[in-house]
């Protein structure tokens, strides 16, 4: 029981995602459960004849109370809660797993796609993760494994009315998604997020065959490009599309096909652009699509063909889109069409110029018009300066990113401890940060905690390594430790700059919360992560690198491994015989270990270490430069 306790628990990072309406089948087991009662009362007073006591009791009271139960958990929506209700006992277990509509699973090699499909059997929706964080920087070989075929073969005869799937860091071949095409009459909704090994051959497959299909969005995603149409592949007539998002392809699709499909598309909400679409394209689109509430706008630059006397009007355009709240893209911007959006930006509650290289003075026309902006990711090319204005104008600001246009070491940042603690001073409601920059002060980051103590999610990344407080020279340790002491709801942190064990002694004294904890060359010795396995009871997942952790610090954490869902250490201090220690120790446990090319298996230094949890033990798909440490090795 133990084991199939363990396989809801797998991932519980994000509660946001409800599963799909079943108040259908709720009103149909109601109707059941109160014909059961009626049943069972209209027999008793119907009989003339003196009947014993015992009989006016109902022959199944387990099942009326599971049926009872089942009715409460179908509007049970938080994945916490349910994973709770089902460690009561083995009636609530079986009742859950029965009203449990979306799975979600935090590592596809914790447990098998038959063990999952066993035990949860009336799955509408799936939510499958593969390869770590770190896979995103280059930090693990592409063909490390995060198969998607196990799982859509299993799926295909186990869930025949799988309405939705979401991956995200996962190998996924075109006969995946032709499988998957097929096998599904009902499919509805497909979100691919960093994932790579398909192409426009499979996703041709996908247009073409789920003729219900409402979203279709690659996100941050690898396309190959198979000379395929895909876009000429959704079916003629008219179109369920709501979300349709293809930023990440990196070659041309057939803008005539988009643009029919468009016109055919009125549920159509949210539409995000290559960089092959121009300025101009984009103003055909959206004339035919002023419903959209999301946008991502391709180039906003015009094309090579384009004629400078005969350009349409942009700002009429943007303006006939009243219901636009967010809106990203400008891959290759230039700023002299920036105006066209101005009519949008009163509504705007998310703005996306991570990919648009601007000037503060570029920026200041539009931000001073976003008062109601609630997410806003930009480059830091618009200086403190950019940000200063950001903070006098966007209070509800609720998410800050801030990307590095040149991320070398050794240069002077645009941003620095400025912007930041203006962003402090001027939007309060501020609960997730992240921000790149070349210096900073342990007083900036102070002041931070002060005023935003509603920070969720607090990510530092000071570019170069081992850099003090600008100021005064002394070790980050304060800042980080402020942060962890005055913002309660903190769950992920990541931390950079010159830090002791003095700063991780502080996250594992106030860091109660912190589920998710990155590290990068920090610390002085296995003291520090010891510090932080023993006192952050919730943490999840725990991400390192180039830091002097070795064999002493990991052995600290066994109480708590089976409880996180990975651990990743790279170029850090470990030996094979201290991984191999925790192979023996804890046999339920993955204990992976990467070699660099080049090197020696016989080799005893660890130059990457990941280990995670799983119900079903070592995977027996692991490439030749991943050795599996085992408990009888």
């Amino acid at each position: 029981m133990r084991q199939d306790l363990t396989v809801q628990q797998m991932s519980e990072d994000d509660d946001r995602s409800p599963p799909l309406d079943l108040r259908c089948a709720s009103i149909n087991k109601t109707r059941n459960c109160t014909g059961a009662v009626s049943g069972s009362g209209s027999s008793t007073s119907s009989s003339s004849i003196p009947v014993p006591v015992t009989e006016y009791q109902s022959p199944y009271p387990d099942q009326v109370l599971e049926n009872v139960l089942e009715n409460v958990l179908y509007f049970l929506t938080s994945r916490r809660d349910r994973n709770a209700a089902s460690l009561v006992c083995k009636s609530w277990l079986r009742a859950e797993a029965l009203t449990r509509s979306e799975l979600f699973i935090g590592n596809c090699y914790a447990v098998s796609p038959a063990r999952a499909t066993g035990r949860f059997r009336g799955v509408r929706a799936l939510v499958l993760k593969g390869k770590p964080r770190f896979a995103d920087f280059n930090l693990m070989p592409p063909d490390w494994g995060a198969h998607f075929t196990p799982w859509v073969s299993v799926m295909a005869k186990a869930y025949p009315w799988l309405e939705k799937v979401c991956l995200k860091r996962m190998s996924v071949t075109d006969d995946d998604l032709a499988l998957l095409a097929e096998s599904f009459s009902g499919f509805k909704e497909l979100m691919l997020v960093c994932c790579e090994g398909f192409g426009t051959s499979g996703l041709a497959f996908v247009a073409s065959k789920c003729r219900q299909l409402r979203v279709l969005d690659l996100i941050e995603t690898e396309v190959n490009d198979d000379d395929v149409d895909w876009i000429s592949c959704f079916p003629e007539g008219e179109s369920c599309l709501e979300s349709l998002i293809f930023d990440c392809v990196e070659y041309a699709i057939n803008f005539d096909a988009l643009e029919k499909l468009v016109a055919r598309s009125p549920s159509l909400k949210k539409l995000r652009l290559n960089r092959h679409v121009s300025i101009g394209q984009l103003y055909r689109l959206i004339v035919r699509a002023p419903q959209l509430t999301h946008l991502g706008t391709g180039s906003f630059s015009p094309s090579d063909a384009a004629q400078a006397d005969l350009e349409p009007d942009y700002v009429s355009a943007f303006a006939a889109c009243k219901s636009l709240v967010c809106l990203s893209g400008f891959r290759e911007i230039i700023p002299d069409y920036l105006p066209a959006i101005y009519p949008v930006c009163a509504n705007l509650t998310s703005l996306n110029f991570s990919y648009a290289n601007i000037t503060a003075e570029q920026l200041k026309p539009i931000i001073s018009n976003c008062h109601k902006l609630q997410i806003f990711w930009v480059l830091d090319s618009i200086c403190d300066e950019g940000l200063q204005a950001v903070a006098a104008t966007c209070k509800e600001l609720r998410e800050l990113r801030v990307f590095p246009i040149n991320a070398q070491e050794d240069i002077e940042g645009p941003v620095s401890e400025v912007g930041l603690q203006a962003i402090s001073e001027g939007c309060r409601k501020l609960q997730s940060i992240l921000y790149f920059c070349q210096r900073m002060t342990n007083a900036a980051v102070i002041a931070m905690s002060n005023n935003c103590p509603d920070l969720e999610v607090f990510r530092l990344c000071i570019m170069g390594r081992h850099r003090p407080d600008h100021a005064t020279g002394e070790p980050m340790d304060e800042g980080f430790g402020a942060i962890v002491k005055n913002c309660k709801k903190l769950t992920r942190l990541a931390v950079s700059g010159l830090l002791t064990d003095r700063a991780f002694g502080y996250i594992g004294k106030y860091g109660k919360l912190i589920r998710t904890l990155s590290v990068a060359f920090a610390g002085d010795s296995d003291m520090g992560l010891k510090f932080v396995l023993e006192g952050c009871p919730r943490l999840q997942k725990l991400e390192i690198r180039d830091s002097p952790f070795g064999d002493a610090a990991l052995r600290s954490g066994l109480h708590h491994y089976y409880n996180m869902r990975f651990l990743w250490m790279s170029s850090c201090r470990l030996t094979r015989q201290g991984c191999q220690e925790i192979a023996r120790a804890m046999p339920r446990l993955v204990v992976e270990a990467f070699r660099s090319e080049g090197e020696e298996e016989t080799s005893d230094y660890v130059e990457t270490l990941y280990m995670y949890r799983s119900l079903e033990g070592p995977r027996d798909d692991a490439p030749k430069f991943v050795t599996i440490l085992r408990a009888d090795g």
